[in-house]
This record gives C-alpha cells, structure tokens and sequence, in this order.
C-alpha cells in the first residue's frame, strides 16, 4: 500500500489546484487575441460540421483527439457568435480554457 500513497498526496493537490482554479476564475475573463483568416475559418468549419458516427469504445489517443476537435469547435463557435473579421484576420475573445486548450494541442 505505501508505493499508492502517492495518490493520497496527488488527491490532495487537486483539492488545491481546484481552490487556485475557484480564487483564479472570477479574476479572468476572456481575452482577445488575432487568429489568421485560414485558420479562424478552419475552427468555424470544425463548429458547423456535423458528425454522424456516434461515439463507441475510443482509445486514449482516439478520445483525446476528439477532445481536441471538440475544443477547436467552440473556437469556431466563439468566432462564429463574436468574432470580428480584420482583412486577413479575426479578432475575438476567447476563454482561458479554449487558449489553454489550444496551447496544450500544440505541445
């Protein structure tokens, strides 16, 4: 039982993780930034798409690049609703989830 207690500890910075996450949210809101025109119209491709396959047993790897088509459609989503096109560009505010998300997928 002693090589678990890890997750005793791990458990517990979760708690605390989630008391920073409760403390952090009302203190962000979203926050603008420029996309280029290709990939803005991407994302809003990826919002307006409609799949028709359910969703079975999924590997990890099959789950998590659902979770990111899933991201990058409410980006769409977010630039469809609120986005204001410049030239080649749109300017829209995003949450900090959907940039996080989008950092993590380009790591």
């Amino acid at each position: 039982m002693e090589d678990r207690e890890q997750y005793v500890r791990y458990r517990q910075d979760r708690t605390v993780l989630a008391a920073v996450g409760t403390h952090l949210d009302p203190q962000i809101s979203r926050i603008s930034v420029r996309l280029p025109r290709s990939m803005a119209e991407l994302a809003v491709a990826a919002w307006e798409r409609e799949e028709l396959a359910g969703v079975g047993e999924e590997s990890r790897e099959e789950y998590e690049l659902r979770d990111h088509a899933a991201e990058l459609g409410l980006i769409g989503l977010a630039i469809s609703s609120r986005g204001v096109w410049d030239a080649d560009e749109v300017v829209v505010d995003l949450d900090a989830v959907q940039i996080a998300a989008a950092l993590r997928a380009a790591r």
